[in-house]
This record gives C-alpha cells, sequence and structure tokens, in this order.
C-alpha cells in the first residue's frame, strides 16, 4: 500500500448515477479518518455532487475536487500519484477505462471498478497486469454485482466444506432490479464486440497459464428445473464464472479440483423462454450499428431507477457445494443489486483495501484473492447477507 499520499481514496465518475451513489455511501459510512476527494472533468457537476454530499456531512463543503479527463493522460497520472486507492465508476469501460488502469498500474496505486465487461478486464490483465506486479499495485474489477456475491460466496462456500478433497460449487441467481443508462450502454457494447473479446480472452489464457498440480474448470450444464435453487435454471455466460474460477485457480483452498457452474434461476418456464428470446433479440440488433444506435439511444447513460423502485429490488444467490463427503447449501442476499448495493460493495471494497490487514498481493487479482474474508466482514456488518441454509 502506498504511503505519503494526499488522499485515501479518489472518486472518479462521481456525476454519474452508480457514482453519486457510491459517494453518498462514503459520505454516510466512511471513518472519520478517511481522505478523500472527487475526480472529473467537469467541475461544475462535481461541486453540484459535493453540495449534496455536505448536506449528509458538513465537513465534506470543503472536500477537493479534482480536474481529471480520460483523454489527458496527465490528469490521470495526477490523480492515480495523489491517491492510496482509486475507484472508477466512468464506463462502458472498454471505452473509457484503460488509461486509468494504466495511470495506477505505474503508480502503484490500487485501483477498483464495477465493470462486467469481459473484455475489458483480459485486454487490461495483458497490458498492466506485469507493471502492477513491479509497482505493487492491486488491480481489483468486478467490484459490485459483478461479480463479488458470487466470488465472495464461493469462497464462503468452500470454507465450509473440508479442505485438500476435489469441490464442485454450483450457484443460482435470483433478482428483481432495473437497470440503469451506463449498465445498459455496457452491456450493449459488450454483446456488439463478442469477436473481439473472444481474441482476448485467447490471448489472456495463453499468457496466464494453468496452475500447476491442480486443476480448474467452469460447468456448461444446459437448460433444466433444478431442486436444489426450486426454479428453472439457465446457463450463465457472463463474468462473474470467469471471475470465480480465476480466483480458484489462485487459491489452494479450492481444493486439487475444482469446478464451478453459474445459472440464473426463474420460477417459471414462460420466464424462462421469454428471457432467452429477449437476450437473443438484444445480441442479433447489437451486430447492427443502426439497430445498436437505436437501441443505446432508448436509455441514457446517468439515467437509472428511482429510490422508491431500487428499494423494493432485491437479490438472492444461493451456492451447493460438495466435496469430502459433505455436502453445504449457503445464500448470499441482499437488496437492490444493481445500484444500492453495488456501491455498498464498491465503496466497502475501496475502504478495505485503504485500511485493512490483507495478504500480500499485486497485479490484477480478485476480490477474494486481494481481501477475502476481511471483506466479507466488511458486507455483512453493512447489511449483506451470507449465511449457510444446510449442512
Amino acid at each position: 500500500m502506498p504511503t505519503g499520499r494526499t488522499y485515501d481514496i479518489v472518486l472518479f465518475g462521481a456525476t454519474g448515477f452508480t457514482g453519486e451513489l457510491t459517494a453518498h455511501y462514503i459520505a454516510r459510512n466512511s471513518p472519520a479518518k478517511l481522505r478523500w476527494a472527487l475526480a472529473g472533468r467537469n467541475k461544475a457537476k462535481l461541486e453540484t455532487v459535493r453540495a449534496k454530499l455536505a448536506a449528509i456531512d458538513p465537513a465534506l463543503a470543503e472536500m477537493d475536487l479534482l480536474t481529471a479527463d480520460i483523454g489527458d493522460p496527465e490528469s490521470l497520472k495526477a490523480v492515480a500519484e495523489a491517491s492510496r486507492v482509486v475507484i472508477t465508476t466512468v464506463g462502458p469501460y472498454v471505452n473509457f477505462g484503460d488509461a486509468l488502469v494504466a495511470a495506477c498500474a505505474e503508480a502503484g496505486t490500487d485501483y477498483v471498478d464495477l465493470t462486467g465487461e469481459p473484455e475489458f478486464v483480459d485486454s487490461t490483465y495483458l497490458r498492466h497486469h506485469a507493471r502492477a506486479v513491479e509497482t505493487g499495485a492491486r488491480l481489483v474489477h468486478c467490484c459490485g454485482f459483478d461479480s463479488i456475491p458470487y466470488d465472495l460466496g464461493v469462497l464462503f462456500t468452500v470454507d465450509q466444506l473440508p479442505a485438500g478433497v476435489p469441490v464442485t460449487v454450483n450457484g443460482y441467481v435470483r433478482a428483481s432490479a432495473e437497470f440503469s443508462g451506463g449498465t445498459f450502454h455496457s452491456a450493449i457494447t459488450a454483446f456488439s464486440r463478442l469477436r473481439a473479446s473472444a481474441k482476448i480472452a485467447s490471448e489472456r489464457r495463453k499468457a496466464e497459464g494453468k496452475p500447476k498440480g491442480r486443476k480448474v474448470r467452469g460447468l456448461t450444464g444446459k437448460p433444466h428445473f433444478e431442486k436444489d435453487a426450486r426454479a428453472w435454471v439457465l446457463p450463465a455466460p457472463t463474468i462473474d464464472p470467469q471471475v470465480v474460477l480465476r480466483s480458484a485457480r489462485a487459491l489452494e483452498r479450492y481444493g486439487p479440483e475444482f469446478s464451478y457452474g453459474h445459472y440464473i434461476a426463474v420460477k417459471k418456464l414462460p420466464m424462462a423462454v421469454g428471457l432467452v428470446g429477449g437476450v437473443a433479440a438484444l445480441f442479433a440488433l447489437a451486430q447492427v450499428p443502426p439497430a445498436r444506435n437505436w437501441l443505446l439511444n432508448r436509455k441514457k447513460p446517468g439515467d437509472g431507477p428511482t429510490a422508491e423502485k431500487r428499494a423494493r429490488s432485491w437479490f438472492k444467490v444461493t451456492f451447493v457445494g460438495e466435496g469430502g463427503g459433505k455436502r453445504i447449501v449457503t445464500e448470499v442476499a441482499g437488496g437492490d443489486p444493481g445500484y444500492d448495493e453495488t456501491a455498498k460493495m464498491l465503496s466497502e471494497s475501496a475502504l478495505c483495501l485503504a485500511f485493512d490487514e490483507l495478504p500480500e498481493t499485486s497485479g490484477q487479482v480478485t476480490t477474494a484473492v486481494a481481501m477475502g474474508d476481511a471483506l466479507t466482514k466488511r458486507l455483512v456488518a453493512a447489511g449483506i447477507v451470507f449465511s449457510v441454509l444446510e449442512s
């Protein structure tokens, strides 16, 4: 962890929908000793956010505002060199994220984001992991609903099973929530770039290699009714299982052989069919530039669900783990997944990196590898539930 920095945390993107929620969470829940600042390209908008934060804590009326732009590497360098941890909520990350990761890797500054974009994560590994290892920077992507509930949920599940034995875990995701404009734009952008994403993923696999003496694999099941989830389940080819498997490759606690399957769970078959059809339609439209632009204009970045809608939202992830003759069922659950809980997870990740005693790691690492139980304890204290249902 770098010392002698002006700030413990700098939040980049506080004028966006999720960024402002993150700023509000930090204002309400950070320790009094926290030294933090907001960064962005539009100072007037930053001043508006600061005024809202001052209503939560009057001391924040004088908090520093840093002018920085993704198109200005020197401004990003200044932000990275001034802070111990940088948070960014500026997406789509494949378009706007790389320069800030580069600045943090070069400055030895810890970095967290809430991306769910596989191409971005793989490309930053190839470009910046090695330099971050040299400087000691911890580059931790996917610190929101993508992918903390799964990454830490599987770690929590594995910890309930015997050590040193083959382990299989299946995760079943249920949620009720509404997307923001920024999330929608990131998803459509990812759909439109699957070929590029596959190419980068292949390059990463070659560069990264496999763990020695251990086997880690993803399970690709078929849609079916799953009694453990009490729902119809569909394989979910999101970034989440990729993150879980990276943690498993890095941590011997996952056993000599580890397998993970990741599924979306829905109660009724017509809903499952409709979900598959809806995703297929979005994917097809995203391949055609005029149709893609039409989709992107339906929902603008910065738009998001109201506080009332977020209050009615929720998520639950059920994990079924087996190993060494033992079977365990666990659950990770919380409120609005995409925004309120994501802002919480992102903020607590940054605070964990800034203040907690953690394992020595560097480079691009997952939340389970970088923070593990320390972050789980923070999230439990903040109201996210990690529980054992059956053992």
